[in-house]
């Protein structure tokens, strides 16, 4: 089974004002996806979702980028680099792990008919 792993990180709190600079993100609400390439039996592809947020510090070696050029992709790149690459493969895996238990569960609910 292959998953890919999808990152939404648009949702940020900022500091209005920090310094000399306005609305300076500091904290992401990050929310992971995992996508199997495997279907389940109405043939939708098994998903998985993890939320989280993660502290990401002003980095003042580098160049600030104003909230309006902001994307999704360099927040994630922030919020991976805050985490470290051990807690991202953790959480990647977490995604797996729930996909794997949907694909191949060790319980589920049933209602007996009467």
């Amino acid at each position: 089974m292959t998953v890919t792993y999808e990152w939404n990180c648009k949702t940020v709190d900022v500091h209005p004002t920090k310094g000399s600079e306005t609305d300076v993100v500091y904290n992401v609400h990050w929310i992971i996806t995992g996508v199997s390439d495997e279907l389940d039996p109405e043939g939708n592809a098994y998903q998985s979702t993890n939320i989280g947020t993660q502290v990401v510090p002003l980095d003042p070696e580098s160049e600030f980028v104003p909230f309006e050029d902001l994307t999704n992709e360099i927040v994630v790149e922030w919020t991976k680099n805050a985490m470290g690459e051990e807690q991202v493969k953790a959480m990647e895996s977490l995604a797996k792990e729930s996909i794997n238990k949907k694909i191949n569960p060790t319980s589920v609910t049933m209602t007996i008919a009467d």
